[in-house]
Parts: structure tokens; C-alpha cells; sequence
């Protein structure tokens, strides 16, 4: 399986990045050349885990759908979200937030997901 490793320094404390890291808004925000939006489900605020989000992008010129679902969570160190519905096989995301020294590590892991293409 492939897979997909993204790491990130951050200088604020971990828990506002943890808060930051599953922001509906935020993430809206930062996907605005994808025109991605949250359309159901929690579709704004702060995700937590058994909850799910529909969104909405358009990605190579084509609109589609994908639904996730935060199936774990352990505040503020890691979350994961998995697909339930979209495009690709399957979908998951491990979101690991570790402190050092002050900086806070964020790791995200994507996996299984590049058989679609």
C-alpha cells in the first residue's frame, strides 16, 4: 500500500494546532483553489471522533464527493479519519501531533488510496 507521509512544524501550543488540524472551517479555507466544501454532516466548527463530513471538491477539472468519519481520537496527540464513501477504494488519514522543545510535530499519513489512479 502506498503510502503518503507530510510532515509539519508548527511553534504554538498542541493543543490549539490539534483544534486547528480538524477545523472545518480552517480546512475550507485552505482549500479555496479547489473550491472544497464541507455539505453535510458537521460542516463547520470542530470534528470529533464518531462524526462525519461530506465534502465537496473539484479536483483534474471534476467535482466529486467524499465522506470520512473520525473513527479515533486522542486529544491533542492523534485523530484518524477514514473514507466511508468517495471515489477511491479506500481512504485513511492518521494525524500524529507530537512536542518538542515547544514546536509541535504534526505528522500525516495517507494510505491506500492511490489504486484509483
Amino acid at each position: 500500500m502506498p503510502t503518503l507521509v507530510l510532515d509539519t512544524l508548527v511553534n504554538a501550543p498542541i493543543a490549539i494546532v490539534f483544534d486547528l488540524a480538524r477545523s472545518i472551517d480552517l480546512h475550507m479555507y485552505s482549500t479555496k483553489k479547489t473550491n472544497e466544501r464541507a455539505i453535510a454532516g458537521i460542516t463547520s466548527g470542530l470534528i470529533e471522533a464518531g462524526q462525519i463530513v461530506r465534502w465537496r471538491a473539484k479536483h483534474l477539472g471534476v467535482y466529486q464527493t467524499l465522506t470520512v468519519r473520525i473513527t479515533k481520537m486522542e486529544k491533542p496527540y492523534f485523530f484518524e479519519d477514514k473514507m466511508v464513501q468517495g471515489v477511491f477504494p479506500s481512504m485513511d488519514h492518521q494525524h500524529l501531533f507530537e512536542e518538542r522543545n515547544r514546536i509541535i510535530k504534526l505528522v500525516a499519513e495517507s494510505g491506500d488510496y492511490v489504486r484509483y489512479c
